[in-house]
């Protein structure tokens, strides 16, 4: 995934998401390359749920059935937290550890996959 796009850096597609929605730009998300008419109230609303969704604390994250009735209804959405995949470049950078992040600024998911097999 490029780091600039339209002369804008950023680490990855929630973290430009989340920019332009503190900034109050988030539909600048939407391609122009797609002319298509949109109902700006309608795309503005379903990026807010999306980033209501990956939140980073999982008990802040609505519900599926919630995100339907948000979906299906109009009623004030809570304000997004911050979400939990945004990666933020260490300021003090040091180029001999191309990986030097602080710990803080990264939010990592641990996973267990059980496979069953027969006898």
């Amino acid at each position: 995934m490029p780091d600039n796009i339209n002369g804008s850096s950023w680490s990855n597609l929630i973290a430009h998401i989340w920019e332009l929605w503190k900034e109050g730009k988030v539909l600048d998300v939407v391609d122009p390359q797609l002319c298509l008419p949109f109902s700006a109230k309608e795309v503005s609303k379903c990026i807010h749920i999306g980033l209501l969704c990956v939140q980073e604390g999982a008990k802040d994250r609505p519900t599926m059935s919630a995100v339907i009735f948000m979906l299906a209804n109009e009623t004030p959405l809570p304000q997004p937290n911050t979400p939990a995949f945004i990666f933020q470049k260490n300021a003090s950078h040091n180029p001999e550890s191309p990986m030097s992040i602080s710990p803080e600024a990264v939010s990592s998911n641990s996973i267990t996959i059980t496979t069953l097999e027969a006898r």
